[in-house]
């Protein structure tokens, strides 16, 4: 059995004995890099290589900085501004964060980078007025990758560029549209799979801890409209708006002023100037624990250990992967269909160039089968929603992200290719 067969079976072996173990799946992938790599002849420096620390720096340093924004109610403070905002109307807070990352990764922010800023207020206020995690994390996700290929922003470019460096055939604007009409029509089946249309035309009080299941199934809902004909919960106000909307905002105080400060300084710095939004937070994290002892007490406590822990170890073993060859090995493999149409799949610059299909509907296919997994826990937008969310929440978040993501490598590659690839071959 050759090596890139059997790492792929100990990839499996991880993911069967975490799931059915409840074994943390980042100190199964730690050991495994370390005991195939080492068995495989791999230096330790050369499996040491494939640890993350880029995410894990941006994965600690969002977590730490949104938790001193938590101890000293800053979140808090956005949540009711963002509730009076849109006049309490539950039903229209998933798609202004939809929109607002969506707007922040079209004008040239990394997606991650908007999933890191938005994320942890998205999903504070997702649990605090009665929204689903899962839902709020996925337009988050799904807004981030919509603008994620405006010809402006940076994956825009990426593929723009190398299309026109291999002077193939483009339309950046129909790329854009089409990315951007695909996680919009995402976002609406996550809206009613994950309980969404039962939040229209109800309220939540502030605070309110919300089973999924209970929103799925409307139990939640019953609950309410029963609290309200026996007069408990909260009173009625017009076009079905959360009530919390007419309670006063919290008290901006200094602490607050300097944490907003913070976030405004950590979107203009890692947006317009590029700098990585990990290094940017701790910074930022370290300014105000100087300033505020508040800001100290309890906020590394806050940072998702356990999330940090699995992504890191997973994503570890995958570079052990990379440097024995196995993800070259699957590529290799997947290289030899011979059927032009089935080969448009996974083939990129080399086959457009042979001109058997057209090159501006397999770009488009490429560009958002290969995007719209990134709700995978495993990836750094999927990990940066695991790890902002509630520890109440996080499991069954990771676990509904698992699924949704999966599902997404399953279904999205050949629903691109019969929206975007067939049609130019009939």
């Amino acid at each position: 059995m050759s090596q890139e067969l059997i790492s792929i079976l100990v990839l499996v072996g991880v993911f069967l004995i975490a799931t059915t173990m409840g074994i943390n799946m980042g100190v199964l992938g730690v050991v495994a890099a370390f005991g195939l790599g080492t068995a495989l002849g791999v230096s330790e420096d050369d499996i040491f290589a494939g640890f993350p620390g880029d995410l894990f720096v941006i994965l600690v340093g969002v977590t730490l900085l949104f938790g001193i924004a938590s101890n000293n109610g800053t979140v808090d403070w956005l949540i009711h501004a963002a509730v009076k905002a849109v006049k309490g109307r539950t039903i229209a807070i998933p798609w202004v964060f939809f929109l607002i990352t969506a707007v922040l990764t079209a004008s040239g922010a990394v997606v991650p980078g908007a999933v890191a800023i938005v994320a942890p207020i998205a999903l504070g206020f997702a649990i605090q007025y009665g929204i689903n995690p899962v839902l709020m994390g996925l337009f988050v996700i799904n807004g981030a990758t919509a603008g994620g290929f405006s010809p402006i922003s940076v994956f825009g470019s990426i593929v723009n560029g190398v299309v026109e460096r291999e002077d193939l055939a483009q339309n950046s604007m129909l790329l854009f549209a089409s990315s951007f009409v695909f996680n919009l029509l995402l976002c609406v089946v996550a809206f009613f799979l994950f309980g969404g249309r039962k939040l229209i035309g109800h309220r939540v009080e502030p605070g309110e801890d919300v089973d999924e299941d209970d929103v799925r199934s409307g139990r939640f809902q019953r609950k309410v409209r029963e609290e309200e004909k026996a007069g408990a919960g909260p009173k009625p106000i017009a076009g079905g708006a959360v009530s919390a909307a007419s309670e006063p905002v919290p008290e901006l105080d200094r602490d607050k002023i300097l944490t907003l400060v913070g976030i405004v300084s950590l979107i203009v710095v890692a947006l317009a100037f590029d700098v990585d939004v990990g290094f940017v937070s701790f910074s930022i994290a370290a300014v105000l624990m100087l300033l505020s002892p508040k800001a100290r007490k309890g906020a590394v406590e806050k940072v998702a250990w356990s999330t940090v822990l699995l992504i890191c170890g997973i994503v570890m073993y995958v570079g052990l992967l990379e440097t024995i060859g196995t993800i070259d090995w699957l590529g290799e493999q997947v290289a030899r269909i011979d059927k032009p149409l089935l080969a448009a799949l996974p083939l990129a610059v080399p086959f457009l160039q042979t001109g058997a299909v057209g090159a501006v509907g397999l770009i488009i296919a490429l560009s958002i089968s290969s995007s719209v997994v990134d709700s995978s826990p495993f990836s750094t937008s999927g990990a940066l929603t695991v790890a902002n969310t509630p520890e109440s929440h996080r499991d069954r978040v990771f676990k509904r992200l698992m699924q949704w993501g999966m599902s997404m490598v399953v279904l999205a590659p050949p629903v691109a290719w019969l929206v975007w690839v067939v049609p130019t071959e009939l």
